[in-house]
């Protein structure tokens, strides 16, 4: 439950439209539901803005499905990371409305936010290489599952920088860069050093022997001398898009105060 279906319950039962029983029935489960295997924040969106997450790794197919129609049942909308193909097809048979998303390894419940050009701040998402873009695609689709406009700009890594300085225009009016690399790791460095929003560094586990499933990457971005650069977990697309949409919705209701 949100804030806005909080809302919209407490004016149902002062206009007399929802009981006190009925409010109670629909709150009884509020602020976690508890299947057993799995204890389901559902006053998460409510609390911190955003709705729990299925992280369907280590999960059973039937397992990661219970709980995403338990959420989005609630919601209205859900969303779950690294999902196997047996996990979607669970989910799906479960919850029919929900869309595969097989580059970003995700399921989607729910509309997401449109990514045509309006007024409202956007975040970025730029990869170096196209085999970046797994990690690019979980970040720019979780940013926009939670309300933000995203572009996307792939392919644009430092061993053909003219590519990057190419969208400087389009880079200095982002809210947010979330900048996705692997091998040597250094496109955020270089992106921080061109505009004056934040840089959300992803390493990722692209590369050869010595890079060492992306730790080389990893180092270099917390090595990286621009200011202005916070680095996730390598591989962490999720968490990435995340903390852009935070950001940007945060400087939102800034603006509007």
């Amino acid at each position: 439950m949100n804030e806005e279906q909080l809302r919209q319950l407490l004016n149902a039962i002062a206009s007399g439209q929802v009981s006190a029983d009925e409010a109670l029935a629909r709150l009884r489960d509020w602020p976690y539901e508890n299947l057993g295997y799995a204890r389901i924040d559902h006053h998460r969106a409510l609390r911190k803005g955003l709705a729990e997450v299925v992280f369907c790794e280590g999960k059973t197919p039937e397992q990661a499905a219970e709980i995403f129609a338990r959420i989005a049942e609630r919601e209205g909308r859900a969303l779950a990371t690294r999902v196997s193909e047996s996990h979607a097809n669970a989910i799906r048979e479960r919850w029919p409305p929900a869309c595969y998303h097989p580059v970003g390894r995700l399921v989607i419940a729910g509309e997401r936010a449109s990514t045509s050009e309006d007024n409202r701040p956007f975040i970025v998402i730029a990869s170096g290489g196209t085999a970046d873009i797994p990690v690019a695609e979980e970040a720019a689709l979780t940013a926009e599952f939670n309300g933000c406009r995203v572009e996307r700009l792939y392919d644009v890594g430092v061993a053909g920088v003219h590519r990057l300085l190419d969208q400087r225009a389009l880079l200095a009016q982002a809210a947010v860069v979330v900048a996705v690399a692997g091998m040597d790791g250094a496109l955020p460095g270089v992106i921080a050093g061109l505009v004056a929003c934040p840089v959300i560094a992803v390493p990722t586990s692209i590369g050869y022997g010595t890079g060492l499933g992306g730790v080389a990457a990893l180092m270099n971005m917390l090595n990286a001398c621009a200011p202005g650069i916070a680095v996730v977990n390598i591989d962490n697309g999720f968490g990435a898009g995340c903390m852009a949409a935070l950001i940007t919705r945060s400087g939102q209701r800034v603006q509007a105060e």
